[in-house]
């Protein structure tokens, strides 16, 4: 596609030579719009079978995220295309530190349930007291512990306050 806007824009700047001062922003323009088309599809793509097993919200977000990483590669594209490599380097280091911060907290919550779901301290029927809650276990998950309490409420523990707190397993 571009190498067909691109011989388009060639010969419409054989015939009117003053639009070669606009060449840039063109191309920037295009390459924004094409990006986000792409961008847009593959979020699309990979949100699909997570809304499936996820359901809609969770789908949802995964799109979000990955339309956001996809900004962020366009950006980095079109500074390296516009000022060279080490813009393109310095923008893309910053966005990954973004990215990084943003994603601290799900990334442990995501760690320690996978060493939940590892090590197995409890599983899923034992009563544990763990993160100021006590109740049966029901499901363990890489984000989080589900319990039922004595008064019959679901209570979902974030796998980190597991992992980093003192945890009781009561005996049945």
């Amino acid at each position: 596609v571009m190498a067909v806007l691109q011989a388009v824009f060639q010969l419409i700047a054989g015939i009117y030579a003053p639009i070669t001062d606009y060449k840039i922003y063109i191309d920037i323009l295009l390459t924004l719009f094409f990006g986000w088309q792409i961008v847009k599809a593959f979020a699309d793509v990979v949100a699909l079978p997570v809304a499936k097993r996820q359901g809609e919200a969770a789908g949802k977000a995964v799109s979000n995220l990955m339309k956001l990483i996809g900004i962020g590669a366009l950006v980095s594209a079109l500074a390296g295309a516009v000022s060279g490599g080490p813009a393109a380097a310095a923008l893309g280091g910053f966005i990954g530190l973004v990215i990084g911060f943003a994603t601290q907290q799900v990334l442990g919550q995501a760690i320690a349930g996978t060493f939940l779901l590892l090590a197995r301290p409890f599983k899923i029927g034992d009563r544990i007291v763990g993160a100021g809650q006590e109740g049966v276990v029901e499901d363990i998950t890489a984000m989080y512990t589900v319990i039922r309490d004595a008064e019959g409420n679901k209570v979902l523990i974030p796998s980190t306050k597991l992992v980093g707190d003192i945890l009781k397993i009561k005996k049945q």
